[in-house]
């Protein structure tokens, strides 16, 4: 047939029939090994490199040093202030960002666009200018800041203004994973529940958290991730008081401007390793909700 494509066989192993794909959509092999090659040369400049620097740097003077830097009691508060921080701010990200997607892909109202805009706020400006935000409202001169000093409660340069800034800057990252999620899935099974007589919250459990399972621990480990590393935000309300305010981003920071490199990239490894095991549950929930879909598509089509 004139002006009719050519194409190629292509094996497919999961139905046993045979497939074919355009000629021109397989490369020839010089074109993936040079791709390959570029995407290998970057990992390795951008990722890899980096990362051995800060683990041989931390292990420079040996593993005493180390250990030393790590137990030292201005690395362990700063720890714990991590810890605590997150800890509060993503079960709190974890309730708005299920409930806002509940809101958004099920139902119809006003304002839905402007609660979307909202949510991606902390995306389209700096942490920097998120940490100054809470400045201007509750520090000394802002527009709480008098009312505070009066009944002698601290927002700023103390553990509820971290807490503020990490969950302003982390809220969108629930919200954002359930809700393309829950539009793609639709309301059908919701509805039949409901006219089977189930109520609102026995839905949710049984109908719409089981769908929404692995893009919630998705979300959940992204916020987690980036409460515990963030650095501009916290940097702004923190006040840097050492042993009381300062979180492993900004302790890391303080090391390194005291030239104490030893102990620096020994706090940093730490935040390198919870990013290696963020990276290995993230690699896991993808191969699990990649593996899950052919099941649920073979379970549809026997249906």
């Amino acid at each position: 047939m004139a002006g009719a494509v050519s194409t190629l066989p292509i094996k497919t192993e999961a139905r046993g029939e045979p497939a074919y794909a355009p000629a021109a959509t397989v490369e020839p092999f010089w074109v993936r090994a040079l791709l390959i090659g570029i995407a290998l040369a970057f990992l390795t400049l951008f990722l890899f490199v980096p990362l051995v620097a800060v683990f041989t740097e931390a292990l420079k003077k040996g593993w005493d040093t180390y250990l030393t830097a790590i137990v030292e009691p201005d690395a362990i508060a700063a720890i714990k202030l991590t810890l605590i921080t997150a800890s509060i701010a993503v079960p709190l990200n974890l309730v708005f960002g299920v409930a806002a997607a509940w809101a958004i892909a099920k139902f119809e109202f006003r304002g839905k666009s402007v609660l979307l805009t909202l949510i991606d706020l902390p995306f389209s400006i700096s942490p920097v200018i998120s940490g100054l935000i809470y400045v201007l409202i509750f520090g000394a001169q802002g527009w709480l800041g008098p009312w505070l000093t009066e009944h002698n409660i601290k927002i700023l340069f103390a553990v509820p203004g971290i807490v503020l800034a990490t969950i302003f800057v982390t809220f969108p990252f629930v919200a954002r994973e359930l809700i393309p999620l829950m539009q793609s899935q639709g309301n059908e099974e919701e509805e039949a529940a409901l006219v089977l007589g189930a109520s609102g919250w026995r839905t949710f459990w049984h109908v719409t958290l089981p769908n929404i399972k692995w893009g919630l621990l998705y979300g959940v480990i992204l916020c987690n991730a980036r409460a515990m590393g963030e650095f501009g935000a916290v940097s702004v309300v923190s006040g840097h008081i050492r042993g009381e305010t300062n979180t492993m981003p900004l302790q890391v920071e303080i090391l390194y401007n005291e030239y104490n490199f030893a102990a620096a990239f020994a706090i940093a490894s730490l935040l390198a390793l919870l990013a290696l095991v963020t990276l290995a549950i993230k690699t896991f929930i993808e191969w699990r909700v990649h593996r899950a879909e052919p099941q649920t598509v073979d379970h549809i089509q026997d249906n």
